[in-house]
C-alpha cells in the first residue's frame, strides 16, 4: 500500500515564518530597547530573505547546499569567499552569487550578510564559527561541529556573548521523512522502540581528500558515523549511557575506514557500521515491540523523486504488511536553510542546538576511546 505523506507538514512548516506572532517580535525589537541580537532579527526580516555568505568553495557547498538555499523560501546566497579570489569569482559566476571575496575576513565584514554557512574542513569549524558570530553573523556550520567536546563547549560562551544563532548542519532534522519518523514513534506505531540499526558507507581512498586526512578530522566516524549517532539519539529521545566500538584504520592514511559501535540507551540499543572504503550504501531501521520503520535513503535523500519510508505493522516476512509513505519531492538542504532562517525570524531554538551537538560529540569521543581501550565507555 502506498500513501502520500508530508504535504501538510511542508506547507505548515514553510508558512510559520509569516505568522503574526513573529512579525510582532520584529516590530517590538525596533520599538523597545531590546539587545542587538533582536535588532539583527528585524534587520534580517526586512531583507526579506536571510542573506547567507559562504566560507570557502567546498564541494558540498557548491554542489548541494548553495543551489538548495538559493531555492529557499526564506534564504538566499549573497556572497562567497575563498582564500583564492579566482576560485571565489569562478564559483560566484557558476552559481549566480552576487559577490565574491578573496578572504574570509572580507566576507565577515560585509554588513549585507546576515548569516554564514561554514563548510570548512572540520578543524576549522569552531575557529571560523566563532569569528563569524563575533562579527554579528548567525552561523550554520557543517557537521561535525567540532573535533572534541571541549572545543564544542567553547561555542556556548560565544553564543551567550554574541546573541547569534549557531546550528550544526544535520539536514535530516528539518526533512519531512525524519519529521514523520518522530510522529510515528510518538504515536506508538511501532510499540515500544527497542532497537535501531544503521549502515552508512562510501568508497574513497584519495589521500588528498580531506576525508582521508587525520589532521582535518577525516575518517568515517567524524564524516558519516555522526549521522547514525545523531539519528539514534533523535529517535530514542535519550542519551546513551555507554558505548563500545571497534575501528579499523587505513595503514597508510591513518583514518578510520571501518567502524562499528553499540550504543546502549535506557530504552534499548542502537548498532551501526560506517565505512569510507566499502560500496556506497545507507539504511536506517527502527524496531519496536509491535512494528518497524525503515527509511529507504536516510541521509542522501533524492531531489528528483519522492523520499520513501516503510512502516511494517505485521512482521510478515513477505512484506505484505508494509505501508509505503511517499513524500513530496524536495531538497533537504533547502528545508534546512528555511528551518534555520525560521528560527532566526521567530527567535526560537535552531533545529540542532549547541547542547544537542555537544551531546553528539560526546558519543563520538566515547567511540574513539572505547575502540582504543577495548572497553565500554560512558559519554
Amino acid at each position: 500500500m502506498e500513501i502520500q505523506a508530508g504535504k501538510v507538514l511542508s506547507l505548515v512548516y514553510l508558512s510559520r515564518a509569516l505568522r503574526a506572532g513573529a512579525a510582532a517580535k520584529w516590530l517590538r525589537a525596533i520599538l523597545t530597547d531590546e539587545p542587538a541580537g533582536s535588532w539583527r532579527l528585524y534587520h534580517a526580516c526586512m531583507s526579506k530573505k536571510l542573506r547567507f555568505g559562504v566560507l570557502s568553495t567546498a564541494n558540498i557547498g557548491l554542489k548541494k547546499v548553495i543551489p538548495a538555499m538559493q531555492r529557499g523560501q526564506l534564504t538566499t546566497v549573497a556572497a562567497i569567499a575563498s582564500r583564492d579570489l579566482a576560485k571565489a569569482k569562478e564559483a560566484a559566476r557558476a552559481l549566480d552569487i552576487p559577490t565574491a571575496y578573496g578572504s574570509y575576513e572580507e566576507l565577515l565584514a560585509d554588513p549585507n550578510i546576515d548569516a554564514i554557512y561554514n563548510p570548512l574542513p572540520n578543524q576549522l569549524h569552531v575557529p571560523w564559527t566563532t569569528k563569524a558570530a563575533e562579527s554579528g553573523k548567525h552561523v550554520l556550520c557543517e557537521k561535525p561541529l567540532s573535533m572534541t567536546v571541549a572545543e564544542a563547549r567553547t561555542l556556548l560562551d560565544v553564543r551567550a556573548r554574541t546573541g547569534v544563532k549557531i546550528c550544526e548542519a544535520f539536514m535530516i532534522r528539518s526533512f519531512h521523512q525524519w519529521l514523520r519518523l518522530r510522529e510515528l514513534l510518538e504515536e506508538g506505531r511501532v510499540g515500544e522502540l527497542r532497537s535501531i540499526t544503521g549502515f552508512f558507507s562510501y568508497f574513497n581512498i584519495n589521500p588528498a581528500n580531506i576525508r582521508n586526512r587525520v589532521e582535518t578530522g577525516g575518517g568515517g566516524v567524524y564524516d558519516i558515523g555522526c549521522y547514525c549517532i545523531h539519528a539514534s539519539r533523535y529517535a530514542f529521545g535519550q542519551e546513551p549511557t555507554r558505548v563500545v566500538a571497534t575501528l579499523d584504520r587505513d595503514p597508510q592514511l591513518g583514518t578510520d575506514r571501518l567502524a562499528s559501535a553499540i550504543l546502549e540507551f535506557p530504552a534499548g540499543h542502537a548498532i551501526f557500521t560506517c565505512s569510507t572504503q566499502l560500496i556506497p550504501y545507507q539504511k536506517m531501521n527502527f524496531l519496536g515491540t509491535r512494528g518497524r520503520i525503515e527509511i529507504e535513503i536516510p541521509f542522501n535523500a533524492p531531489i528528483d523523486r519522492p523520499a520513501r519510508l516503510f512502516l511494517d505493522s505485521t512482521g510478515d516476512l513477505s512484506g505484505s504488511g508494509i505501508t509505503i509513505e511517499n513524500f513530496p519531492v524536495a531538497d533537504q538542504y533547502t528545508m534546512q536553510g528555511d528551518a534555520f532562517a525560521q528560527a532566526i525570524y521567530e527567535d526560537k531554538e535552531v533545529p540542532v542546538s549547541l547542547e544537542d551537538s555537544i551531546a553528539n560529540m560526546a558519543v563520538i569521543e566515547a567511540i574513539f576511546t572505547s575502540a582504543k581501550s577495548r572497553e565500554w565507555v560512558s559519554p
